[in-house]
């Protein structure tokens, strides 16, 4: 940027060669790429009275080029002093005013960086829109060396029992997967018990059924046996009505007549007379 008899041009150029009038125009270099400005040695009251003090807090921003007059208009050259130097001691202030040594130091000191850049690109937007904050870094506050230490315990003592409680849960995780493989072995075993019991009334079914057909062909068997001694005895009988024939018994006592030794006396020869009169009388 110029200045002309020490009023800021709008005149802007890039890095080059560039002429200028000796003893009445002067000239700033700045820097519009990304840069670090380093903020040391920051004092810290905290809501408790104790006075700790940030050693370093770093602040990455960037001069957008486009705005670079306006800037410089309004802020001078020097606009970094006012809004990030001034301004990170601001908010450190801030911070530390409304928590305690404890917040600052360990709980929300993981918090520190976001808030304080979130902070600064509020305000540097409303009002010095040609910065860019682009990040924030902040180191560990220096304590009162008896304070130190007596963190320094809280800390061991904070770390020994969270390593209590890590081995707490990896005994109950252990534990947890001891029940869950013995529920899993003994629904393993249920399951197996199961269709072993369904296996054996399956069998058991199987051996009725074939039980029920076996007496099924028994019976159908002594049916057929029944039917079959019935048929000839009724067969039988219908042989032994038509040998009751007149004829046929004639026949038979003639043969048992024959059969039975006869003396005869007389002179007369012998005729069947006799056996007529048997078969009649039967």
């Amino acid at each position: 940027v110029y200045w002309r008899n020490g009023a800021l041009l709008s005149t802007i150029t890039d890095p080059g060669v560039h002429l200028k009038l000796p003893a009445i125009t002067s000239v700033e270099q700045l820097q519009v790429i990304m840069q670090t400005d380093k903020v040391t040695n920051i004092p810290c009251g905290t809501r408790g009275g104790v006075m700790v003090y940030f050693e370093k807090v770093e602040v990455v921003n960037r001069l957008h080029r486009e705005l670079v007059f306006e800037t410089v208009k309004n802020f001078t050259v020097n606009y970094d002093r006012l809004w990030i130097f001034d301004r990170v001691h601001h908010e450190i202030n801030q911070l530390c005013s409304s928590r305690s040594l404890e917040q600052i130091y360990i709980t929300e000191f993981h918090l520190l960086d976001e808030l304080i850049m979130h902070s600064l690109q509020k305000q540097i937007a409303l009002n010095a829109p040609g910065i860019e904050i682009i990040s924030v870094r902040v180191t560990k506050p220096r304590v009162p060396d008896s304070l130190l230490e007596k963190y320094e315990k809280m800390e061991q003592e904070r770390t020994s029992l969270l390593i209590s409680e890590q081995r707490k849960r990896v005994l109950q995780k252990r534990e947890e997967t001891k029940k869950i493989v013995a529920t899993i072995a003994a629904l393993k075993e249920a399951d197996v018990s199961n269709i072993t019991m369904m296996q054996q009334m399956s069998e058991k079914r199987t051996s009725q059924q074939i039980q029920a057909l076996e007496d099924m062909i028994h019976s159908a068997h002594q049916q057929a046996l029944a039917d079959a001694q019935h048929y000839a005895a009724a067969k039988q009988a219908e042989v032994n009505k038509a040998k009751l024939s007149k004829a046929f018994l004639q026949s038979e006592a003639a043969k048992v007549l024959a059969e039975v030794p006869k003396t005869y006396y007389g002179t007369d020869a012998p005729h069947m007379g006799l056996a007529d009169k048997v078969i009649e009388a039967s």
